[in-house]
């Protein structure tokens, strides 16, 4: 049981025991103490004045009382300072706790819940390598699974693979057009940067061709569109050329966005990919062939990329295989009345009686949308696991998308509504704008993974503590400073923010950065190789008589509150909890290596004035570097034995 856990179930005992009133632990709050006053946990007294009918300083000198009398091994002594009692908690407990942490290699680590929780995450397209915005998903979505298995709970990493729609029609139909029959093996070009390739080749062709019709209809001439489009644009061609409109640039830029869209859907190259996809949804041999062609070269080309970056899952799903179970639940959901269709055949809900819009969930054609093949798969995982929660790790463009989803299960009473949540994060930036994959303006991972490598390269050599490093440990050493300084960068940002990546500050070896951490355990590392294995082995059941110094105080306390941190980062699904944590840790712990009075280093290791305190700050050093590496465990970074 943690220290704050402690203190909450001996205050709750108190207020029993001193004003005979029923009192939980979840109505006492405990936080630590301000460095101004004295003690290290501090109680807020103010809910129990309802109960003394007494003013907060004397409630608090009575709890404070009442705790030191009857909880010996935890409460050394306390003060009040208005409705706040802070407590000095008893020496043996940290010397008890750094003694039992000692024991234990997976610190953090809680029993089995016996909740189980699906954390889909990655989901890449079939058309493109995956890029930075992949990266934050990626790594949001590993860490999480991995702070919820550290919390008990059994987790399924789930990852659901769009392999099918029209924007994979759009790379097979330009690689048809413009390949020759190349490959990945003939072009020398990895599989899913080269079906990349293809996608920004079509939709280069697909805005040179959509310009010519917008120009027309900036013109005035609808000739290439008909029926309730051509009514469409032709009422959108009036709305721009209001005065109102035109005075009004926002207002003018979403007509001309709307206008923009309606052109790009009647180009030749659009209407021969929307019949490719036709094609493709009833069972053309030779689109479906091509289809599963290019498809392994991207998995092949995934595959790689996902080893690199230590990213793994339990189970893949396919939008292919699930789509048809998609249209399955709109059939049912027909049947029930909760689906209309509309002259066009189209397939649709009203969700305005819920603040909504109406949600087209299968079109006119018969071709499914995102919301079909999610409703397939969200039916389908459910069967398969019984998962109390299914958390999807999706950008915040998709909010209302998610939203959608979770009513509609909702309202067809489908049993896997309940566990639907939405793990929504801000989305990535470079420092020089927003990255557009139709423009092929994104980054893409690998080129990332390589650059962070680079980086870390020419700065660790810089820095000159690459002395004594073989070519192959230099190799393996940038890799895991470059990666980890990448996926903490992306980390340590809280998920609902949108952030900026800016790789060279992510890399520096001073700030609040991965590598400044990786550094401080390497740095803890180097002064426990300067001891024999006895002389660590010997630690194991050593007893300390020593009264503790301030810092190894609050080294102790730092380590003992991994759980709460643990608990805190679960609950928030907030990896960042866990950065902060790791960086706080590796500060707290540099500030007590070099704290210096009169140019003696005060809590010095091998110079310790007594054997006492070398065994105390030998068994801190340790813990400290155990619970830095299960921390940056969690976020998937590793942390080196040397830098």
């Amino acid at each position: 049981m943690s220290v704050v856990s402690s203190i909450k179930q001996a205050a709750a005992a108190a207020v029993q025991a001193l004003y005979q009133q029923p009192f939980t632990v979840a109505d006492v709050a405990v936080n630590t103490t301000k460095p101004e006053f004295e003690g290290e946990y501090t109680i807020v007294v103010f809910p129990f004045t309802k109960f003394s009918r007494q003013k907060p300083e004397e409630t608090g000198q009575a709890l404070g009382s009442y705790l030191v009398a009857n909880n010996p091994g935890l409460v050394a002594g306390f003060n009040v300072v208005k409705g706040f009692l802070n407590l000095s908690i008893h020496q043996d407990y940290w010397l008890g706790y750094i003694r039992d942490a000692h024991q234990n290699p997976h610190p953090g680590q809680k029993p089995a819940n016996g909740k189980k929780v699906m954390v889909e995450y990655s989901s890449p397209n079939t058309n493109k390598p995956l890029h930075l915005g992949h990266l934050r998903n990626n790594f949001l979505g590993f860490s999480v699974s991995e702070i919820l298995k550290a919390n008990g709970f059994e987790v399924i990493k789930a990852n659901l693979v769009n392999d099918r729609g029209i924007h994979i029609c759009k790379s097979m139909l330009a690689w048809q057009m413009f390949a020759h029959g190349d490959t990945p093996q003939s072009s020398g070009i990895k599989g899913d940067h080269l079906v990349g390739d293809y996608y920004v080749k079509f939709e280069t062709i697909l805005r040179e061709q959509a310009e010519t019709i917008i120009s027309d209809v900036l013109e005035g001439n609808f000739k290439d569109f008909e029926g309730e489009e051509k009514e469409k644009i032709i009422k959108l061609h009036t709305l721009l050329h209001k005065p109102d409109i035109q005075a009004d640039a926002e207002k003018a830029g979403k007509i001309k966005d709307e206008i923009k869209e309606l052109s790009r859907n009647k180009t030749e190259i659009m209407q021969q990919a929307k019949i490719m996809l036709q094609q493709w949804e009833a069972g053309n041999p030779e689109v479906r062939a091509l289809w599963q062609t290019m498809n392994s070269w991207v998995y092949e080309g995934f595959e790689k990329t996902y080893k690199r970056l230590g990213i793994d899952f339990d189970k893949m799903y396919f939008e292919s295989n699930t789509y048809l179970l998609g249209k399955d639940v709109v059939e049912q959901g027909l049947q029930k009345g909760v689906f209309f269709r509309k002259a066009d055949n189209s397939v649709w809900i009203d969700l305005t009686a819920d603040g909504l819009d109406e949600k087209l969930v299968l079109r006119g054609d018969g071709t499914s949308v995102y919301i079909t093949q999610d409703l397939g798969t969200a039916r389908l995982k459910y069967a398969d696991f019984h998962m109390d929660e299914s958390l999807y790790v999706v950008a915040d463009e998709q909010n209302y998308h998610f939203k959608v989803l979770k009513l509609i299960l909702e309202k067809l009473g489908d049993p896997s509504a309940a566990g639907i949540a939405h793990l929504s994060y801000g989305m990535v930036e470079l420092p020089h704008g927003r990255m557009k994959s139709r423009e092929g303006t994104v980054v893409d991972a690998d080129d990332m993974i390589e650059e962070m490598i680079s980086t870390a390269a020419s700065h660790t050599e810089e820095l000159g503590k690459v002395k004594g490093f073989s070519e192959e440990e230099l190799r393996e050493l940038h890799e895991t400073i470059g990666l980890g300084a990448m996926k903490f960068f992306l980390l340590k940002v809280d998920p609902k923010k949108r952030m900026i990546f800016n790789p060279e500050e992510s890399i520096d070896l001073h700030g609040f950065t991965g590598p400044f951490i990786q550094y401080s355990h390497a740095r803890i590392k180097s002064i426990l190789r300067e001891f024999s294995t006895a002389d660590l082995a010997s630690l194991a059941d050593y007893r300390h008589n020593a009264e503790l110094l301030p810092m190894e105080k609050e080294l102790i306390m730092i380590n003992e509150q991994f759980d709460g941190v643990l608990e805190d980062a679960q609950k928030e699904w907030s990896p960042s909890v866990i950065a902060n944590y790791a960086f706080l840790l590796a500060q707290t712990f540099n500030s007590f290596y070099a704290k210096k009075e009169n140019g003696k280093y005060i809590y010095s290791v091998r110079d310790a004035e007594t054997e006492d305190k070398r065994k105390l700050r030998l068994q801190i050093a340790m813990l400290m570097a155990n619970t830095i590496k299960q921390a940056m465990k969690l976020l998937g970074i590793q942390v080196p034995e040397r830098m």
